[in-house]
């Protein structure tokens, strides 16, 4: 089962799919937040698509203050064709990493 991740910068991608592969998942991540192709995605052929939330004051605790609204405004924008497609979305802000591992996994779960 291949899973994409995307998400806008720092919303825990990296991090999510080192955990998912750890429990031997073939999870990737895509730069969709980075691409002006809306469906980039799409181009690996994933069995699921998780979208990866944080609102603009996390992704600053995380990145710094200075993180630029208009930039985060269009990355959210750049990831709308792989939100309208999703297994699942989760806001990342106030969930640990195995939280959101485990929500993603039920996601699937139940899709399947």
């Amino acid at each position: 089962m291949r899973i994409a991740v995307v998400g806008v910068c720092a919303s825990g991608k990296t991090t999510i799919v080192r955990a998912l592969r750890q429990a031997g998942y073939d999870a990737y991540v895509v730069a969709q937040e980075h691409s002006i192709i809306p469906d980039l995605w799409r181009r690996s052929r994933p069995d699921h698509v998780v979208v990866l939330e944080a609102d603009l004051e996390t992704i600053r605790q995380r990145r710094g203050p200075a993180w630029p609204e208009w930039l985060y405004r269009t990355q959210c924008d750049r990831l709308a064709d792989a939100r309208a497609n999703a297994t699942v979305t989760i806001d990342t802000g106030a969930l640990t990493v195995d939280e959101t591992v485990r929500a993603i996994l039920a996601a699937i779960e139940s899709r399947e």
